[in-house]
């Protein structure tokens, strides 16, 4: 992997560690003051934020980044720094009439779709749930306008091989909910409102506060807002025509979250506020090293591709592949083995009881093993993209959430909610094995011999580690008391447990690492010591 890829990865990681972890926060605020199962309110909360966060995720992130950073750096790469900025200009103002209109739609639509989507008796049966999700979805809705604009400017500044600032700007929506969880919520009865109305208003502010965050970089880079609009543009219309069929290439784990929202609504009160708390979770690795990962390699793969070196494109591909198993294999081993102590010592306070932790860490072992899927699309599907290639990830994606829908109907009955993070986890894996094999045609190979025995060798590696982590938490569970008559207690001593229990899981890893010569462990560390020992060295000078 080329230093300047290792090095942007590194940048995104360090910002996307700091956004995931006040998005863990986030989540241990709502789950003190709201619980999980013992109200209705984060139920319509999640429910109501399911709607925007599928256009925003389909229609702002995940189509616009697919199709608008290979446009972007390809006209930049061409033809330079002004019309790349005009090309910025038309698809902001693309992104505000299109956005827009579906915001207004959805505002005035905004009960039949709630209805559409949470149907289930069990929700519907809670006096005043329905009327409080349909409030919260007309409110939330314009979050996807900020949104689209925030993702168009993260595309600009990505493609300039700015990575920092773009990828610590979600933190802003963070920030802006747990404001509003302690400053407004305990003013929203006075006003009549319930206090979730408070949260709803905070994802409007951090979609605002991600614009805010990334204005002045662009603005030094040179980008100046022109309220221009040009439908008839090639190269805009280049970009909708990717991000068309874009938008369904990289839905299906949109869509099939959007699918475990109906059939949780038929599960007891509670399910949908675990399956979102256990599948935030599990993205936390997913920000830290999937998307960290891809998002560094995709200017590269899109410049490579502009000049049709496909060698070269293969090659990357492979890197980043590799790279991402080295994180994410470890990762979800990791959250298998530790669950449960994972959720109590985040969330498990206030509202948020035992019964909440051991529904939410059930979830999360059945999301896990989706991780690395989950990873390995967030490279592949861009690279189709960055190809011209917009059929093959629509096909592939109809085909997973297909493949989910027919695994939820079936493993629901089965395993209950837990089923339905399971189904979603096998439908990813799937998604992310078939592109991987086309995009293998494609290009006439990607390394596939070299990436699967990388795959066992850390696979057997994390297997060790997830064995050492699992029996230290056993032993340190039965030493250390689990409850005390202080709460600041009961979390130094789940912190203890975690921390002695990782430590020996990663110093576990390490030595399987260098006795099965893991190359790509060598490479990530090395790459790691070199950066620090110079620095040492220095020092002692």
């Amino acid at each position: 992997m080329s230093s300047r890829m290792v090095r942007s990865a590194g940048l995104i990681s360090v910002a996307t560690m700091a956004s995931r972890v006040l998005g863990v926060a986030r989540e241990t605020v709502l789950a003190a003051v709201f619980g999980a199962s013992g109200g209705p309110e984060m139920d319509a909360f999640n429910v109501a934020f399911r709607v925007p966060n599928l256009l925003r995720d389909l229609f702002a992130e995940g189509a616009m980044t697919a199709a608008f950073v290979p446009t972007f750096t390809r006209t930049l790469t061409t033809r330079g720094r002004d019309e790349a900025w005009r090309l910025g200009n038309l698809v902001i103002n693309a992104l505000l009439v299109v956005t827009g209109l579906l915001a207004v739609l959805g505002i005035f639509f905004a009960e039949p779709i709630t209805h559409a989507i949470a149907s289930g008796k069990e929700f519907a049966s809670v006096p005043g749930k329905l009327a409080l999700t349909t409030q919260l979805t007309r409110i939330m809705f314009p979050f996807l306008t900020t949104i689209a604009v925030a993702v168009a400017m993260m595309g600009m500044l990505n493609s300039l091989n700015r990575f920092f600032i773009p990828a610590l700007s979600p933190a802003m929506f963070n920030v802006a909910t747990i404001a509003c969880a302690f400053g407004l919520a305990p003013l929203m009865p006075h006003v009549g409102l319930s206090p979730i109305v408070a949260i709803a208003i905070g994802t409007l502010l951090g979609g605002l506060g991600q614009i805010a965050l990334q204005w002045p970089v662009l603005h030094r880079e040179g980008f100046r807002y022109r309220p221009v609009i040009d439908f008839s543009d090639p190269d805009l219309r280049e970009m909708l025509r990717l991000m068309a069929p874009g938008t369904l290439g990289l839905a299906a784990v949109q869509v099939n979250v959007f699918v475990n929202t109906y059939f949780a609504s038929t599960q007891p009160q509670g399910a949908i506020s675990w399956l979102n708390v256990a599948f935030r979770l599990m993205y936390l690795p997913i920000g830290l090293f999937g998307v960290s990962i891809a998002t560094a390699a995709l200017p590269e793969i899109s410049r490579f591709a502009a000049s049709f070196d496909h060698a070269a494109v293969r090659g990357t591909v492979s890197r980043g592949l590799r790279l991402m198993l080295m994180l994410n294999v470890p990762a979800t081993i990791g959250l298998i083995a530790l669950a449960q102590p994972i959720v109590a010592f985040l969330l498990q306070r206030g509202r948020f009881d035992d019964h909440d932790t051991i529904a939410t860490a059930a979830a999360l072992m059945c999301y896990a093993p989706g991780l690395i899927g989950y990873s390995a699309v967030k490279i592949v599907s861009p690279t189709f993209y960055s190809l011209r290639d917009s059929r093959t990830p629509v096909a592939i994606s109809a085909a997973s959430v297909a493949i989910n829908v027919v695994l939820n109907s079936a493993l629901v009955r089965a395993l209950g909610f837990r089923g339905l993070a399971l189904g979603t986890a096998i439908a990813a894996i799937f998604n992310a094995g078939a592109l991987l094999w086309l995009l293998g045609q494609r290009l006439e190979g990607i390394d596939g011999r070299r990436i699967a025995r990388a795959f066992l060798k850390i696979l057997s590696a994390s297997l060790i580690m997830g064995a050492v982590a699992w029996l230290a938490d056993y032993a340190l569970a039965g030493i250390l008391p689990s409850r005390s008559v202080i709460r600041f207690h009961v979390d130094v001593l789940l912190a203890v447990r975690l921390v002695a229990a990782i430590g020996l899981a990663i110093a576990a890893l390490v030595g399987s690492a260098r006795l099965l010569a893991i190359e790509e462990f060598d490479d990530a560390f090395g790459r790691v010591l070199r950066r620090v020992m110079p620095r040492r060295e220095e020092a002692r000078r």
